[in-house]
């Protein structure tokens, strides 16, 4: 039986309205994979859970895709590729607009999905699919710009044209999952080239109820869904010759296994990975903006599951004191519990593995000598104890050389650092192996550009946290990844430059 979508969103209604301590009840039910745009489950039936971190009660199973099946959504994509790429790029707006309308149609439900599978407070998931959706329409609106050039050297005729790459997988991060699925369509498509979506394994719904939603609007084999271990389906994707092109955001642990299994066939990456983004307070910012900041910038509506969070904030010495204390004060009124109750501000941690992790930092800050001035401690009250939750943290006393300054956490765990002069905070900055994005809080605009220059940072936010405003091109340097998005230049990267040559005779 496939899913009923529609029904799985009146009981999560029913779930907040009458404060049901149980998540609703999915596991009746059934979730296919699209490949060459059939309903299908993986082809030796195995499975797996998607569990809720609110009660860590399983919610359902979903398909655990094996080798064969990602060869099979492999050879579907390749198939529709042909007719897909000589398609006009006006045919092709036309179906992603109405992809994009789906999406908009979906979204409050889709990420009702998310807030079940990683606890993300729903009063903003609700809202992620139409941020997915704005960029695909953004997308829309520029591909006819992307255009060759001519040159004249001589007499003959020279040009250039770009082309699609072909197949092109992309894997999805778990912290927003249908708003990273449908801002990532667009550039993809738009070239000519075929897609295939594979999600983390701790957030799969959305992405399975937006290909049943799709199937019958995007051609066969031009978009597939598929589902499983990353074990099984992601390192089947990363290792097939058949996909030339690779999108993966994750920590930087995985995309340094994007580039050894992809290695052998010298595939192509976009990799948008770990961060530990430094937010850097001078003697002159204002103390209630760069406090207010630091907590957005914390981003504890996702738990603070963000690669830009700011999660270190090296504050000038004259500032230091009074920081810290307004900064663990904000944090401790800071609503932890249910994701789809109102009035709550975070959530809980997304799945175990993660828990486990974010309490290891923890215990190793207070061991390196950090002064934990709020936070950090699982809470069991108040029907919260079968739940992965956890009370943000503020790490005060932090040097830029322990681990939780150094280190991503990727929790709900901010760290603190004093400074005097402003080479210490440079130095400071840059001193971790991550250039994601960074932040600089000061009233001099000399010095937000002159330090904004010498920080190693693909991004940089002058008072204020990250805020990626439409078409800024974002993606980090160092260990943070490689290649750039949301712009034009993340269109262009999903072809390939071909040459021409012409000669003209007389």
């Amino acid at each position: 039986m496939l899913a009923d979508w529609s029904q799985i969103y009146i009981n999560v209604i029913e779930f907040n309205l009458m404060g049901k301590p149980n998540l609703p009840d999915l596991s009746s039910r059934e979730y296919p994979m699209l490949i060459g745009g059939k309903s299908v489950f993986a082809s030796d039936g195995e499975r797996l859970p998607s569990t809720s971190p609110v009660t860590q009660q399983a919610l359902t199973s979903l398909p655990n895709a094996a080798v064969e099946d990602v060869d099979k959504a492999v050879k579907a994509a390749d198939a529709a590729q042909k007719s897909w790429r000589a398609m006009t790029v006006s045919d092709r707006q036309n179906i992603l607009s109405e992809v994009s309308q789906i999406i908009k149609q979906n979204g409050e439900e889709w990420g009702m999905l998310d807030s079940l599978e990683n606890g993300n407070v729903y009063a903003s998931m609700k809202n992620d699919a139409a941020g997915g959706a704005f960029m695909l329409d953004y997308f829309i609106g520029i591909a006819n710009e992307l255009k060759g050039e001519s040159t004249q050297l001589d007499n003959n005729v020279h040009y250039t044209r770009r082309e699609p790459y072909g197949v092109v997988a992309k894997l999805l991060p778990f912290n927003h999952p249908i708003q990273s699925l449908a801002a990532g369509l667009a550039p993809v498509l738009l070239t000519g080239n075929t897609l295939i979506i594979k999600p983390s394994p701790h957030t799969s719904l959305s992405a399975l109820a937006f290909g049943e939603a799709i199937k019958d609007v995007v051609p066969a084999g031009v978009i597939n869904v598929i589902t499983g271990s990353n074990e099984r389906a992601a390192l089947g994707l990363l290792q097939h010759p058949g996909i030339p092109r690779l999108s993966v955001t994750g920590s930087t642990d995985v995309g340094r296994l994007a580039m050894r299994e992809g290695a052998e066939h010298l595939k192509t990456l976009t990799l948008e990975l770990g961060g530990k983004t430094p937010m850097i307070v001078f003697d002159d910012a204002d103390l209630a903006l760069s406090v207010d900041s630091a907590l957005m910038g914390m981003n504890l509506g996702a738990q603070g599951h963000s690669c830009s969070s700011t999660s270190r904030v090296l504050v000038h010495e004259a500032l230091y004191d009074d920081f810290v204390d307004q900064l663990a004060s904000r944090f401790e009124e800071v609503r932890v519990g249910d994701p789809f109750d109102e009035t709550t501000q975070m959530g809980p941690i997304s799945h175990k593995g993660q828990m486990e992790k974010i309490q290891n930092y923890l215990k190793t800050g207070r061991q390196e000598g950090a002064r934990l001035v709020c936070g950090g401690q699982r809470l069991v009250d108040n029907g919260l104890e079968r739940g992965l939750f956890l009370s943000p943290a503020v790490f005060a006393d932090v040097s830029a050389d322990m681990r939780i300054a150094r280190e991503e956490i990727y929790g709900p765990v901010i760290s603190v650092i004093k400074w005097k002069r402003e080479s210490d905070a440079i130095e400071m900055a840059n001193s971790v192996e991550y250039g994601l994005s960074a932040v600089i809080m000061t009233q001099s605009l000399d010095r937000a550009h002159r330090v904004a220059h010498q920080l190693e940072s693909g991004y940089v936010e002058i008072n204020g946290p990250t805020s990626f405003p439409l078409a800024s091109p974002f993606g980090g340097v160092k260990h943070s990844g490689m290649g750039r998005e949301g712009n034009m230049e993340e269109l262009i990267s999903y072809t390939q430059l071909k040459s021409i040559n012409i000669r003209i005779n007389g």
